[in-house]
């Protein structure tokens, strides 16, 4: 039986499982087909694909771009791009740095909150990421007895409007479109009604950006989705003519609820993504 999972991480970005290891557990829960989507990066693609030839795993190269639309953050999945595309590996960069730039500024804030986090402990949670991000912080503060998981520390300090939040530049969403299509990739919105982005991306702002910037699908099997958005998304996607992918958004240890091949993508959906990437290769 076919069974595809078509975003994941690993820990190369904010996944607790190193590269090959996710490849390894995705053969063993019998996944057939795997996408490794690392937050703006390709950094572990190469490790991935070798992975995926020594356990049979059809390994789709893929990312998870941090993008934004009118303020609010989106995230948005690449498959199948030209990972040396200079002009798309420059934006990426720019990301990472926003990442990156505005850690002491948010450590500086726990400190004031009386959680200051000791460097050596943070460091080890990042470990060789390119990628460094919140959910290292939240592991730092795991490992230091603040709190008890990704989600508190998330909804309690780190989120948008938890006090020891500071904002980082993210690529305009049509932009980062425009970036994966140029590169030769298709480009897929990830959990669109997750939280805050639902209000961002109702089917009228989905119609414009399939019109303007061709936007290919949108991830309608997740958990943050339930079963009636989950229903209305597929329903959106059918009218709108975009691709309607599920999957486990799988981040090892650093996510509960969010089992590797929890979700799936059919078959003749991901035959179709495949079939659009070859033809703009």
């Amino acid at each position: 039986m076919t069974r595809i999972d078509l975003h994941t991480h690993s820990a190369v970005s904010d996944g607790t499982d190193p590269v090959a290891q996710l490849v390894e557990k995705a053969a063993q829960l019998g996944l057939t087909t795997l996408a490794l989507t690392d937050h703006d990066t390709f950094a572990g693609l190469d490790e991935a694909f070798a992975a995926g030839i020594e356990y049979g795993v059809q390994v789709v190269g893929g990312f998870e771009f941090s993008t934004q639309l009118g303020g609010v953050s989106v995230h948005l999945l690449g498959y199948g791009m030209d990972v040396n595309s200079v002009s798309l590996n420059a934006e990426l960069s720019k990301n990472r740095a926003g990442r990156k730039d505005r850690i002491p500024a948010m450590l500086a804030k726990l400190a004031q909150l009386g959680m200051p986090i000791d460097s050596q402990i943070l460091a080890e949670q990042v470990g060789d990421s390119p990628s460094v991000g919140r959910p290292h912080i939240a592991d730092a503060m795991i490992k230091q007895g603040y709190i008890e998981s990704r989600r508190e520390a998330f909804e309690k300090y780190l989120g948008a409007s938890g006090p020891a939040y500071v904002s980082r530049y993210s690529t305009p969403l049509t932009k980062a479109i425009d970036l994966i299509h140029q590169s030769a990739g298709v480009a897929v919105i990830a959990h669109p009604w997750s939280r805050e982005t639902k209000p961002a991306l109702d089917e009228q702002t989905l119609a414009w950006l399939v019109q303007e910037y061709q936007l290919d699908g949108i991830e309608v099997d997740h958990q943050d989705h339930d079963a009636q958005t989950r229903s209305e998304l597929g329903k959106i996607a059918g009218r709108l003519g975009l691709l309607a992918t599920g999957s486990s958004d799988y981040h090892g240890l650093g996510k509960t609820n969010h089992d590797l091949g929890c979700n799936t993508t059919a078959v003749e959906v991901f035959d179709e993504l495949m079939a659009r990437i070859a033809d703009k290769h």
